[in-house]
């Protein structure tokens, strides 16, 4: 992709330099989005990109915090039985413009309707726009769960559910569930152009798109009719920079003001630098390698075991997370309520995974594992993790091949349900819920999509499908410590690490807070 709204002469000039405006704020950030519109991506690139600075919510998380504040819904009322949410909407909220688009009214219910719809009812327009995956929203069963939407009056909207839904009005702030503009979905709609939703994107939220070069830079502008708090900065500017060192170099030269994602090899000579500010929070998430369970012998839960019994999981904390990690046993992260301290991990021990592997009559067994392209919080160093993987299997007599793809190629390809190989990925939670990990990643609904384990269990599903429909915290922590002792007797992964989360910037800087649900927001940052 690579497009762009304007381009004056000036826009571009200075833009991966701090120096171009004091009231300026760059963003070294790790790799490109793949396309703007939220609810069709589940990766944090693509999130820090779109949905945070563009879009706004029906509800919101305060940042820095897994508390659920008021967003685009000023209030909303759950009726007795928990199978209808009214959300009260807020009156007066602009949309931004373009030069193919200007709005004629303010946002309302049309538009909420509009966002969810085209996502879960084949028959809108917009359903099979750029693909069409809507990923998040098939894989957190909305198609079974929202059984219509209302429009009461302009400023108030009727879900109606098929169930309770505990997680419901966290869900709402999540990125997939950003609010678009319909007025704007069927004027591109009119032009032929549909595509634009994705690749010029227009929100609610405090920064206006203004234009963006493929692998390079996106340009962002203060929206001064933002309903809530405005930015502190006039422009926000992303410097897409793939390589960590290149990164941090921009940061002590001046020409980022903050980096996401450094070397772990390098947080302790940032953090003695007199001019380089490094903050850090134990990481809501996992990383991990995910079988196609699926595609034989990787089918047999028994094989997986024995595989997992190969990793060194220790060796890839002291090499690739130089101990800014901890070894992960379970699907969700530590911190997360509902985490079974009673799970056992599977314990380094090659011999017995030879021994497994001989019981099963697999030998001379061939495998690929996927390596991701870009650095995520989860996974500082895929290559590398990778490469000690290879060498363990080897151990156990197992060919490995490692592989990789552009990281939107990458997300894409590995959906496959028919995928040769294991893949390394991982997960930031979204709204502090076990749910969002757990049925997320794992259940029936999101095989083919996030579930790139293609496993499809109906215990845990039965058990995770039913704890979201309780409202007592503590009842459905029991059901997911139950889910957690199946998921890690069938082993659809092999759990590596959870991670803390490093961030580097400058020390003109005012006013970054490190969220734990992994996005990076400028909203309220600023200058000295």
């Amino acid at each position: 992709m690579s497009f762009k709204i304007t381009l004056a002469g000036s826009l571009l000039m200075a833009t991966m330099g701090v120096t171009a405006s004091a009231q300026s704020l760059v963003y070294c950030s790790e790799g490109s989005p793949e396309g703007f519109d939220p609810a069709l991506y589940t990766s944090g690139t693509t999130f820090d990109a779109s949905s945070h600075p563009i879009y706004d919510h029906l509800t919101e998380f305060k940042v820095g915090t897994t508390e659920v504040v008021p967003g685009l819904a000023e209030s909303w009322e759950i009726s007795e039985d928990g199978k209808t949410v009214t959300f009260k909407l807020r009156e007066g909220v602009k949309f931004h413009s373009n030069d193919q688009f200007t709005p004629t009214r303010d946002f309302n219910a049309d538009d909420v309707i509009f966002s969810f719809d085209r996502q879960g009812n084949p028959d809108n327009p917009y359903n099979s726009y750029s693909g069409g995956t809507w990923e998040y929203y098939g894989g957190m069963s909305m198609p079974d769960l929202v059984e219509s939407i209302e429009k009461v009056d302009d400023y108030t909207v009727k879900f109606n559910l098929t169930r309770p839904e505990a997680p419901f009005i966290a869900n709402m702030a999540m990125d997939f569930a950003s609010i678009v503009s319909k007025e704007y979905a069927d004027a591109m709609q009119e032009a032929g152009t549909p595509e634009m939703l994705n690749q010029a994107p227009i929100g609610t939220g405090p920064f206006t798109f203004q234009a963006y070069q493929k692998d390079a830079v996106i340009r962002y502008l203060r929206n001064d009719d933002y309903w809530g708090d405005k930015a502190k900065v006039e422009s926000l500017i992303f410097a897409i920079t793939p390589d960590a060192s290149v990164r941090y170099q921009k940061v002590q030269a001046g020409e980022c003001h903050v980096m996401a994602y450094p070397n772990p090899a390098d947080v302790q000579a940032m953090k003695d630098a007199e001019d380089i500010v490094v903050m850090e929070q134990e990481g809501l998430n996992v990383g991990y390698l995910a079988y196609n369970t699926k595609v034989a012998p990787f089918d047999n839960p028994k094989v997986r075991k024995a595989l997992n019994h190969a990793i060194d999981k220790q060796a890839i904390i002291d090499v690739v997370f130089q101990g800014s990690g901890q070894i992960a046993k379970n699907p969700i992260p530590p911190t997360m309520w509902s985490y079974n301290e009673a799970v056992e991990d599977d314990a380094y021990d090659p011999e017995a995974a030879k021994k497994m592997l001989e019981e099963e009559g697999v030998s001379d067994l061939s495998m690929k594992i996927w390596a991701m392209p870009v650095q995520r919080p989860y996974n500082p160093n895929a290559r590398r993790m990778a490469e000690l993987m290879q060498a363990d299997m080897a151990e156990i007599g197992v060919d490995v091949e490692i592989v990789s793809y552009e990281w939107g190629e990458y997300l894409e390809r590995s959906k496959a349900e028919d995928r040769d190989g294991a893949v390394l990925l991982g997960w930031t939670g979204d709204n502090g819920d076990p749910d969002n990990f757990l049925a997320v990643l794992l259940s029936c609904d999101a095989v083919g999509g996030s579930n790139r384990a293609m496993w499809c269990n109906e215990e845990f599903d039965e058990l995770v499908n039913k704890a979201k429909t309780l409202s007592s915290q503590e009842e459905r922590a029991k059901l997911y410590e139950e889910a957690q002792l199946v998921f890690k007797d069938q082993a659809p992964w092999a759990t590596i690490a959870h991670s803390v989360v490093y961030m580097t910037m400058r020390p003109e800087v005012d006013g970054y807070v490190v969220h734990p649900l992994g996005g990076h927001i400028f909203n309220q940052v600023g200058l000295k």
